[in-house]
């Protein structure tokens, strides 16, 4: 993954000091673009172990449109949890629990996962159910875009959107990974993926390998094999107490990628579960921790 360490190394060396709303401080840099050849490997982090089992499972999540983190607490995966909690912090019901009381309370209680579990129309939602607040119809976006890469695959439309400007103050936490784009040819499924912000340190290896994983499983299901993966980031910034976690990675060296093996033949995008992936080979370095900013 030496593409991700030149970015790494390109926000230290070029990067500036801004303020953001979590309060942290990041060093950031505007416009940056990587390349993964898909069939070089599955681009997942060697200088630190990634935790794919949480990758997998928020993919299905965002696929089959659900926007409430119960799924994910089932599944013992924690990356939501932080917004939802927040909210209910500031919301009458809050009797002093904790992160993990929380938690443990929408895993126990289905009423109480309807009420504070949600997390308002994220990606899940606009994936599959993009609309206007209050009307009727709407567009899923997912299940359209795979129609056209098998019947008509040179369309330059091959676009999910996230951003919808007229929900996003609905949002718990508003679209980082915006929009991504498909490209086939000769036989193969490239994507293209948009992120106006990405947190270079706990974000955007999730992000690398979550759209590379996405792209493996339409060109699946479409048939194709897959091509590069090419990840365009905005805001591209290390938080300012990731900072010996991104120099201790740039002091290690990368390994040979691991293998994604996908079981199974599915026909349809909402066919995949958790048990059909199988990574190969991973040999990563230790992990290393960091606290998301909120």
């Amino acid at each position: 993954m030496k593409q991700y360490l030149a970015l790494c190394e390109k926000i230290l060396a070029e990067g500036t000091f801004k303020g953001d709303r979590t309060g942290t401080g990041t060093i950031s840099y505007f416009g940056y673009q990587m390349r993964f050849n898909l069939n070089d490997g599955f681009p997942l982090l060697t200088t630190k172990r990634v935790y794919l089992r949480a990758i997998i499972h928020e993919l299905l999540w965002f696929i089959k449109g659900d926007t409430n983190i119960k799924y994910l607490v089932d599944n013992d995966v924690k990356i939501w949890n932080e917004w939802p909690y927040q909210a209910y912090t500031k919301s009458c019901d809050y009797q002093g629990e904790t992160l993990e009381e929380f938690v443990q309370k929408i895993k126990d209680d289905e009423d109480f996962a309807k009420k504070f579990g949600n997390l308002g129309p994220v990606y899940g939602h606009q994936w599959r159910h993009f609309d206007v607040e209050g009307s009727p119809k709407f567009v899923d976006q997912l299940a359209n875009v795979i129609d056209q890469i098998k019947n008509n695959p040179n369309s330059r439309r091959l676009i999910v959107c996230s951003w919808n400007p007229l929900e996003v103050d609905s949002m718990a936490l508003p679209p980082c990974h915006s929009l991504f784009q498909f490209y086939v040819n000769d036989g193969k499924l490239s994507c293209q993926l948009y992120q106006r912000s990405g947190d270079v340190f706990l974000g955007v290896p999730f992000n690398i390998a979550s759209y590379s994983l996405l792209t493996m499983m339409v060109a699946k299901v479409c048939g194709l094999g897959v091509g590069d993966f090419v990840h365009t980031i905005g805001d591209a910034h290390i938080y300012t107490n990731h900072l010996d976690q991104i120099k201790l990675q740039l002091s290690r060296d990368t390994r040979e990628l691991p293998q994604m093996i996908i079981h199974g033949d599915q026909k349809n995008i909402e066919d995949f579960k958790f048990e059909d992936f199988e990574l190969v080979n991973y040999h990563p370095h230790k992990s290393i921790k960091g606290e998301v900013a909120v």
